[in-house]
């Protein structure tokens, strides 16, 4: 016998020269990334970002399909066939629209609304979970028939939910960590927005400025992936053109900066007041005693009635905007609209039809900056621009304040319009906006929307971890003997339920100075399921926190 040792196999060979060549610190990092799925997550990104640009293409396709079955016109140009038709059908159209969508939510969906952008925030404040998928599709055509019937409201919202729905689902078929699930979230809202608006950076910039709320390395590659596959189907099906087409419009003086200063504090106004009007409809509808299937048929006969006088309320408003930044509309008229298209949507929200808030913050930007305009040119006419300019620099500062998202809105009107170069007095006229709204409402429309919820995400961090870490999840095990699990409420002492959130835990802890509780069931009180103490609790807080900070800045 040889005393010779059996010679590795080649490949064996090869292995291990390659674990010596690369260092340990690089080996660690492959590993870390094979653990976190990241090679699963950007297969992933690329089959979300083509199954959400079909489904926004669809869902656009859908809503002039039903236009066209009152309006004579699947396309943008609204009101101008709203226009050759007898008054009876503007009002009846978004009456029995109503009704359509009123009976639809009663019966096929569960929370009897359709979903938008402050659901998916919430989904992601819950790991990347709790957008189930056929409440989201319904949700979506919903939505389709409520735009198709001139509801005031935007499609954008809607697809973006409609994405994330998407993202969600396919993550759900693989056993991924919750970092993984919250980015496929974030790739079905950036391919969503980058296919509805033909702006693929700005669907990047979305998904983490509103969406995430962080911007971080791991999930730049996957996110910009989605949003380029989403922006490549959508100009392969509608063409590569911007949503406007503008004439050029040029600064004419660097005088005119305290201009675009005072046009943000207009804005700022204007956006204030949009949401004050959102609110306080959506707290009188919730007030009224009408049954589900009534509200949508409600709120759409007072859209017609609206649209009888000012048809351009009806649907997006795309037609609308695009006259505005065309100098097209007279002062009156921008004024006018500005009114009705507040009113309008925000009757249209409120009656629960389906629909967004992004299109009508541009459309009141735009009638916002050339009604602004009209006013600068005629005291200053030698040095002021046109009301396009301001109209273009109206939306950014409109949207941008009313969504929260400065620098997302920022690069969408620059990608809907191509105004690259009225930058500076955008960055000035959507900084100054922004920053008077938080200063007024500390809050975007989608953050007060999930305050009404219980999720107090505009807070920070810890506020969040502590409403949606409940007491089930840091508990330890009951007693064994089952005569230790009876409980009497009233009898024996504090206790805590399952269900209590981490923050409501906490808070007992120091009332009642106990360091541990018993925790009953919520319903079922009369016996003991699990024992809370102060320490595990926490314990849980900080390692949670120190986990989604690892996850932001990763």
């Amino acid at each position: 016998m040889s005393d010779q040792s059996p010679s590795k196999p080649p490949f064996r060979e090869a292995v291990d020269a390659l674990k010596v060549a690369i260092p340990a610190s690089i080996r660690l990092n492959i590993r870390e990334a094979l653990h976190q799925k990241s090679h699963i997550v950007w297969l992933l990104a690329l089959f979300i970002g083509s199954l959400v640009a079909w489904a926004a293409i669809l869902f656009r396709e859908g809503i002039g399909l039903v236009q066209l079955f009152w309006l004579g016109t699947a396309t943008e140009r609204v009101v101008s066939a709203a226009a050759q038709l007898p008054w009876y059908v503007i009002l009846l159209a978004p009456t029995l629209g109503g009704l359509l969508v009123g009976l639809l939510l009663h019966r096929i969906q569960p929370m009897q609304r359709t979903s938008s952008v402050a659901d998916v925030i919430e989904a992601r404040v819950k790991g990347g979970r709790g957008l189930p998928f056929w409440p989201g599709i319904s949700s979506a055509l919903i939505t389709i028939l409520s735009l198709g019937f001139g509801a005031s409201a935007g499609r954008e919202g809607p697809v973006v939910h409609l994405g994330a729905t998407i993202g969600t689902s396919l993550g759900r078929l693989f056993k991924l960590p919750d970092s993984a699930h919250r980015i496929l979230l974030a790739c079905g809202v950036a391919s969503a927005v980058s296919a509805s608006f033909n702006a693929p950076i700005a669907g990047v910039l979305f998904a983490h400025e509103v969406v995430l709320g962080h911007y971080a390395l791991s999930a730049i590659s996957p996110i910009a992936i989605s949003a380029v596959t989403g922006a490549v189907f959508s100009r392969l099906w509608f063409g590569d053109v911007a949503a406007f087409i503008i004439p050029g419009h040029q600064i004419s003086s660097y005088w005119e900066f305290p201009a675009f200063a005072l046009l943000g504090l207009t804005c700022a106004v204007v956006a204030i007041i949009f949401q004050f009007a959102l609110i306080g409809t959506e707290w009188v509808a919730r007030n009224l005693s009408l049954p589900v299937w009534l509200r949508p048929m409600s709120g759409g006969f007072l859209v017609g009635a609206i649209a009888l006088v000012f048809p351009d309320v009806l649907g997006v408003g795309y037609e609308t905007t695009d006259a505005a930044l065309r100098d097209q509309l007279p002062l009156t008229m921008l004024l006018a609209l500005l009114v009705a298209k507040t009113a309008a949507t925000a009757i249209t929200l409120a009656s629960r039809f389906g629909g967004g808030i992004f299109s009508p913050a541009l459309y009141l930007g735009a009638m916002t900056g050339g009604a602004f305009g009209l006013i600068a040119a005629s005291v200053f006419p030698e040095m002021a621009s046109s009301e396009g300019l301001y109209a273009i620099l109206g939306m950014g500062g409109v949207a941008a304040a009313v969504l929260g998202a400065p620098f997302s809105t920022t690069m969408i009107v620059f990608e809907l319009t191509g105004g690259y170069a009225l930058s500076i007095a955008l960055l000035l006229t959507v900084s100054i906006a922004t920053g008077l709204m938080q200063a007024v409402h500390q809050k975007s429309y989608f953050h007060w929307q999930l305050e009404t919820r219980g999720y107090f995400v505009s807070e920070g961090t810890h506020r969040v971890l502590g409403n949606t870490a409940l007491v089930r999840d840091f508990m330890d095990q009951p007693p064994e003997n089952p005569e230790d699990r009876v409980f009497k409420p009233g009898e024996d002492g504090p206790y805590l339920h399952d269900m209590d959130s981490l923050e409501s835990a906490l808070k007992s802890f120091d009332s009642t100075g106990m360091e541990t509780l018993p925790v009953v069931r919520k319903g079922n009180a009369g016996e003991i399921v699990g024992i809370a103490r102060h320490v595990s609790a926490l314990r849980h807080f900080n390692s949670a926190l120190i986990k989604a900070t690892k996850e932001e800045h990763s």
